[in-house]
């Protein structure tokens, strides 16, 4: 599936470069390339090509190469848009306009669209969610947050910004979903970002499970260490590592850590629901964190609450929509009750390669389980 998402992706960027080609190549007068040289239809595309390879090359050094090519592939739509409208009213006023209006019009939304897009994603805001259970939990607040992907938006050391505001909520527990660092994470960022989390100030503690990117899906040995030494970093910051296992918090709410779900592919076990509860008191409250936000039939009905991120909450439109289409997964983004369990998905704290977000902000989430009198 993912083949084919990312084959259709190039497909795309190639035909929006071709398109962007063709677009500056009608807009650039004939004068721009001497009269005299021979062959100037094609010494004026070749110009074209190389200016637009250049500003490419420019704006990956700025940007990376994937945001650059962002970039440039909502600079093409703005412009098939805007040229769609300008043609239209040409047609309505029966009169060709004298300037290239929709490539302005393009350049500007552009600006516009993935201003507000890098905005969301670089300021974050707590979400808060309120629960309530017939178990018997009193009152219980969980901050969790997923994605930080540390080193994309914020670096380890600037972690430490959102640990304080994190701290300012007074929480039971703190629940880290996953992907807290990149295939691209330095070794000094991520033993940063762990010191970071030795600040944070619970009742009860700090737990957290593995996501796909944390253990890396390349070979290792650039960034300098692996999902051991990741999780031994954790351990020395006060961070418990749940995989697969249980832990009773208070003799009244369990915390059940999932191994994530990319380990099958990687002809690993991951345990089902059914094995990771057997044993445990229904009674009382269980959450489980979850990175992917997938199995949801299967956690339905057998406990009561699931936290996940992953999905970056869609993060650039349509990735949300293509992932509800194809069932990629069972919530894209926020809270949704099915049965007798809670589903929260969040959208992360910081992004994956992209710098952008659209649709959705990031965020740290604050979860106060109440209950019910």
């Amino acid at each position: 599936m993912w083949i084919a998402i990312f084959s259709a992706a190039i497909i795309f960027a190639v035909g929006c470069f071709a398109y962007l080609c063709r677009r500056i190549y009608k807009l650039m007068p004939e004068t721009v390339v001497a009269p005299a040289v021979k062959h100037g239809k094609l010494f004026r595309m070749f110009a074209v090509v190389y200016s637009l390879l250049l500003c490419f090359v420019l704006s990956a050094i700025f940007l990376d190469a994937i945001n650059a090519l962002l970039v440039f592939v909502h600079l093409v739509v703005f412009l098939v848009v805007f040229d769609v409208i300008f043609y239209i009213i040409k047609r309505v006023r029966k009169k060709s306009f004298r300037f290239d209006f929709s490539f302005v019009s393009a350049i500007i939304a552009t600006a516009v669209y993935l201003t507000v897009g890098y905005v969301l994603a670089n300021t974050v805001s707590a979400t808060r969610y309120a629960l309530s259970t017939e178990k018997h939990v009193g009152d219980f607040r969980v901050v969790m947050f997923a994605d930080s992907h540390v080193g994309t938006t914020f670096d380890g050391a600037e972690l430490n910004r959102y640990v304080s505001r994190m701290n300012a909520y007074n929480s039971d527990v703190v629940i880290i979903a996953g992907d807290y660092v990149d295939d691209d994470t330095s070794l000094a960022d991520m033993r940063d970002a762990c010191r970071a989390l030795g600040r944070l100030k619970t009742r009860f503690g700090v737990y957290f499970v593995f996501g796909n990117h944390d253990a890396g899906y390349y070979d290792n040995s650039k960034r300098g260490y692996d999902a051991d030494d990741l999780a031994r970093e954790l351990e020395n910051n006060g961070v418990s590592v749940i995989e697969d296992e249980a832990v009773l918090i208070d003799d009244r709410i369990y915390i059940v850590g999932r191994r994530d779900k990319s380990a099958e592919s990687k002809g690993e076990k991951r345990e089902d629901m059914k094995s990771l509860t057997f044993g445990l008191d229904k009674s009382k409250y269980i959450i489980v964190a979850d990175h992917q936000p997938v199995d949801y039939e299967k956690q339905k009905n057998v406990v009561d609450l699931v936290l996940s991120g992953h999905t970056h909450g869609g993060q650039m439109f349509p990735i949300g929509l293509v992932s509800d289409m194809f069932g990629l997964n069972d919530l894209v983004y926020g809270h949704e009750r099915r049965a007798d369990t809670d589903f929260i998905v969040t959208s992360g704290i910081s992004d994956w390669a992209f710098k952008f977000k659209i649709g959705c902000r990031s965020e740290f989430t604050v979860i106060d389980i109440r209950e019910k009198t």
